[in-house]
Parts: C-alpha cells; structure tokens; sequence
C-alpha cells in the first residue's frame, strides 16, 4: 500500500517555525516514506496480525494485536504510536516485535478523537494532532485505557499472565508508556521509549517525574538534534530514576527524530537495530 503525504514539507516547515514540534520531526512526516526492507518483512512472515476493538471506561478504541507463531504463551507488549498514529509503519514495527517473541497490542490512542484502523496514513494536519488529538489523552485518560488495555490482553490464551508486561513508547506515545508504567505498577516491568516527546517537561505533571509510580526498568533513547535542543532531558531522566531507585539506561543516538519508524524521512537502519537490540535486551530480562 503507498502511504499518502501527510503535510507538504512547506507547511511542515511553517509549522516547526509555530513551535508546534521540531523541524526534523515536521520533515519526517511531511516526507514519501523510506523504502521498507525485506529482511524484516521476511522475520516476521509467520507472525498473526488483526485488527481488534478494546472497551475501556471512555469508549471503544480500535488497535491492532500481533501475535508470535507457535502455540506457547508468550509476555505482552502494548505498543504506543507516535503522533502519526496507527499506519502501516506501525504494523511493521508490530509484526518485528511479534516475531521476537511478544504479543503485541497496538492501540489508537487517539480514539476518543479519531478512527485510525491502522490501514493508511492519515492526512490530517499536524496541528490538529498537536492540538485536538492529544488534548485528552492525559495521564488519567492513558492509565485508564492502559488497564483496559492489560485486562485484554490477559484474557488472550496466547499471552503468558504470568510473565510481566512491556510498554514502548515513540516521540508522544513515550509519554503514554511512562503513564501506562504508573498505571499498572505491578503488571508492567519495561519501559522502552524513543525519541521521547512530553516526556521530561519542565511541568510539575511531567511523566518523568512519577516514574517513582512503578516498578519497571527503563530504556530512553533520545535522537541527536532532540537532545541537541534539549540537552538537560537526559540528565533529569538520569535523575530520576536513581531517585526512585529504578534500573534506567539512558542513551543519545547519533541519529534524528523519527529514526525508529519506517516511513519517516529520518529513518535511520543502524540506530533503529542497535536501539532495537538494547530494548529487546530489556526485554528478555524483564518480561519473564
């Protein structure tokens, strides 16, 4: 399927200028998506993918659930988006979780807002997600829908209710792993997180500062130009999660905003394996 433009790279500079996010990040959705690579397709070639509906106590939101080949139970992973949402390029980043051994849950964090089924692009406005997508997704909202999201997954007879469960989390959807992590304390033990965005404010209801909620280890990777803008962020990850006494590796990527996604401009191969291979790292130690 070809993914449609979502803003013309004019509009998108126009509106990095308005602060709205930064200029890479603008450019990487503004962008054709890169060319997807094969071997990964070729990973995750046995792997279940369908489209499901979770009830929570605010409505119904759409996701997309992936499961591994093989009939053994398996941890849990719920799967945030970035502000582009559920696409195909999520799809992927689902399957190759999938076929490493995790069952996936992927949820429209926006659906108190929008339908995104997963099946293309949206071509909404990168303000309208900024502004009205993400205005109700607050920390309640998000802990809300996590539990919902880990009550459904613990019904599934391919999920393993007695290993512990991962979140990841790119650029918005880190924020919405972090809330999930102090949502469920006891349910959740990994936190991965890319490019994180609204995650380490200088607010007094920044995500980072309740990490003390849970009792899951983390694994931040912040992009070179993010950390370049924002230099401080790492050290206040760092901070915290020694302050909680919580096990957190922290790492810049010499590479941009959106290296992780597939159909960013700034996808990046060599940061998306290695960082890649740090949170499956966690993972394997974690989720068991």
């Amino acid at each position: 399927m070809k993914s449609k433009l979502v803003i013309a790279a004019g509009q998108a500079r126009r509106v990095a200028r308005l602060g709205l996010l930064p200029a890479a990040l603008a450019l990487a959705v503004a962008l054709p998506p890169a060319p997807l690579q094969a071997a990964s397709h070729e990973a995750a070639a046995a792997v279940g993918e369908r489209h499901v509906t979770v009830t929570t106590p605010d409505g119904v939101a759409d996701a997309l659930l992936f499961t591994p080949p093989g009939k053994s139970a398996r941890p849990a992973v719920i799967l945030w988006a970035d502000i582009g949402g559920l696409r195909p390029a999520i799809s992927e980043v689902g399957r190759k979780l999938a076929a490493a051994g995790y069952v996936v849950l992927a949820p429209n964090a926006f659906y108190r807002t929008v339908k995104l089924d997963g099946t293309a692009v949206s071509d909404v406005p990168i303000r309208t997600r900024f502004g009205d997508w993400r205005k109700p997704t607050t920390k309640e909202t998000i802990g809300r829908d996590a539990q919902a999201y880990a009550a459904f997954l613990d019904g599934l007879p391919q999920v393993n209710r007695k290993a512990k469960m991962g979140v990841v989390g790119f650029d918005v959807g880190s924020a919405y792993a972090f809330d999930a992590a102090q949502a469920l304390p006891d349910r959740i033990a990994a936190v991965a997180v890319f490019y994180p965005m609204g995650t380490a404010t200088p607010h007094d209801d920044s995500p980072h500062l309740f990490v003390r909620e849970s009792k899951a280890a983390y694994y931040v990777a912040i992009a070179a130009d993010d950390d370049k803008r924002e230099p401080e962020d790492k050290g206040q990850y760092r901070d915290e999660f020694a302050k909680a006494h919580l096990a957190g590796q922290v790492d810049v990527i010499d590479a941009k905003h959106g290296f992780s996604m597939p159909d960013s401009a700034a996808h990046d191969a060599a940061a998306d394996a290695g960082t890649w291979a740090a949170m499956l790292k966690l993972f394997r130690a974690r989720l068991r």
